[in-house]
């Protein structure tokens, strides 16, 4: 049916109207950071201590790590589409009882369900548009679900902000109670959503599966080349799949998936420890420790953080599949860990114990010196572009990309479910730590920067401009990990190029 639903045809239309999936975590980040350090959320909630605290932020990522683990199943069985579908609805009955909270257990309650959605769609969305996308665009496409994070933070916090100038409960319930109206225009939207042309293929839907990829790559002509060729490449995976044993989560476990299942989660690990995350949840702290006194400077200070974010995140956007996978983390990595090493160094050399009237996690800070706290900010600032560049995007990408279509679902489900745990454990450690180790938190997040640097250079092999049926042949090549970028480029050009030629003289025979 070409033409119908053209812009619902258009791969950058559904890449990008997915994302909303990570706008939710977005909003969830700043539906906190922009609360914490407010005297009518300190006041309502009876002032939290610093592992209260830690316990009220993580239970999101507590119901993620669920989330995200029952994604993979709930993936391959209701299809990539109708998982997003639901993940909307349960947002929407989270926000519900957040927005409603009473006390901290059902403030906690409301956030876990949350998390369940957030998980859901974190692991599913990045799926769905790595099996949309065209090769050449899958960096680009895939890392829309960052920039959607960043916008949902910033929004989200710019709303928090105006809410704090409201003198009642309004100032915390108004922006958790906004939650829900992304949650329903993300599942109506859904709706006009193809499935992924894969999964249908995946499900004998062949039919269904050409049509869909004709509709998304050549305006519903099932002739074109590229069509023909990338649908061949995804029937061979499909057929090839069906000569192996049943399907289960103990063939991630083994030879040869579990290097790649590894590499998805040591991945999604790595940008948790990078300390970003923590940034964004605790950025008042962070702010508080370098000097920054009285909330309203406190706020806006955060809020140029947070347009750095969504900033710096589009030169990933449009130049991932130039500069391909290991060049963008190797460099972000290293520049975050000379961001954080300075922040600590600052802090360690120029702050002092400090109490603070009403918060007990911010324990150590710079008084009386500007430049110091000036050169904190900055680096922080430095540190969340470094991330925003490189890290934020591509963490997303890799493990989406590496998988066979086989265990794809559930692969990436135990990535996401990997990055949620350590999202969990960090939101409640961080505060304690910020209390008891202060500044030394800093030098903690650091040196992970440095080991994820050796780990990446040794073990990530490159994958940009490959179809998604070829990383079979690149990972179980010996080929080591730093050398990867010397190999021949994908042979799908020259497939379709092969069919080109082939159409062209079947024209001429008819001609003749």
């Amino acid at each position: 049916m070409p033409g119908k639903f053209s812009l619902m045809n258009n791969v950058y239309v559904l890449g990008g109207f997915a994302t909303m999936g990570g706008m939710l975590f977005g909003f969830d980040i700043s539906s906190m950071s922009g609360v914490v350090g407010t005297q009518r959320y300190q006041d309502y909630f009876h002032r939290p201590s610093s592992s209260l605290q830690g316990g009220i932020v993580a239970s999101m990522a507590a119901g993620s790590f669920f989330g995200a683990l029952v994604a993979g199943t709930l993936a391959d069985k209701i299809s990539r589409k109708r998982t997003i579908m639901v993940a909307s609805l349960i947002w929407c009955v989270g926000s519900i009882i957040q927005c409603a909270a009473i006390n901290v257990a059902m403030l906690i309650v409301g956030r876990m369900i949350n998390g369940v959605a957030v998980g859901l769609a974190s692991m599913i969305v990045p799926v769905y548009q790595s099996e949309i996308a065209p090769k050449d665009i899958r960096g680009r496409i895939v890392s829309l679900q960052q920039w959607a994070i960043t916008w949902g933070i910033l929004i989200q916090y710019f709303i928090q902000y105006g809410c704090s100038f409201i003198d009642s409960e309004a100032a915390f319930r108004v922006p958790w109670g906004i939650q829900v109206v992304p949650g329903i225009i993300l599942f109506i939207g859904t709706l006009f959503f193809p499935y992924s042309p894969r999964w249908l293929a995946d499900q004998g839907r062949w039919e269904e599966a050409l049509e869909v990829l004709a509709n998304l790559r050549a305006g519903g002509n099932k002739n074109d080349p590229e069509v023909m060729a990338e649908y061949k490449e995804i029937e061979d995976a499909v057929n090839f799949d069906k000569t192996l044993a049943a399907r289960s989560y103990a063939e991630l476990f083994r030879k040869p998936a579990a290097r790649r299942v590894f590499l998805g989660m040591a991945l999604q690990s790595w940008s948790q420890l990078t300390g970003m995350n923590v940034a964004m949840y605790y950025i008042v702290y962070i702010f508080q420790g370098a000097g920054l006194t009285g909330q309203n400077v406190n706020l806006q200070a955060s809020s140029i953080q947070y347009v750095l974010n969504v900033v710096m995140t589009v030169p990933a956007i449009l130049f991932i599949d130039k500069w391909g996978r290991r060049p963008v983390l190797l460099i972000g990595s290293t520049m975050m860990a000379l961001w954080l090493f300075l922040i600590g160094g600052l802090m360690g050399r120029y702050g002092s114990a400090l109490a603070f009237e009403g918060n007990d996690t911010t324990t150590w800070a710079i008084v009386n010196n500007d430049p110091a706290s000036k050169a904190v900010i900055a680096c922080s600032y430095l540190f969340v572009c470094s991330f925003a560049i490189s890290w934020g995007p591509v963490s997303w990408t890799y493990p989406a990309e590496i998988y066979p279509l086989r265990i794809r679902a559930k692969a990436v489900s135990l990535s996401t479910a990997s990055n949620w745990a350590f999202n969990f454990i960090l939101a409640y450690a961080v505060p304690p730590a910020l209390e008891k180790i202060q500044y030394r938190t800093y030098f903690i997040f650091a040196a992970c920067c440095v080991a994820m640097t050796i780990h990446i250079f040794f073990m990530f092999p490159e994958t940009k401009g490959r179809t998604l049926e070829e990383m079979d042949e690149l990972f179980n090549s010996d080929v080591p990990a730093w050398k990867t970028r010397a190999l021949p480029a994908s042979h799908l050009e020259k497939d379709i190029e092969d069919i080109r030629m082939q159409q062209h003289g079947e024209k001429n025979e008819i001609s003749t």
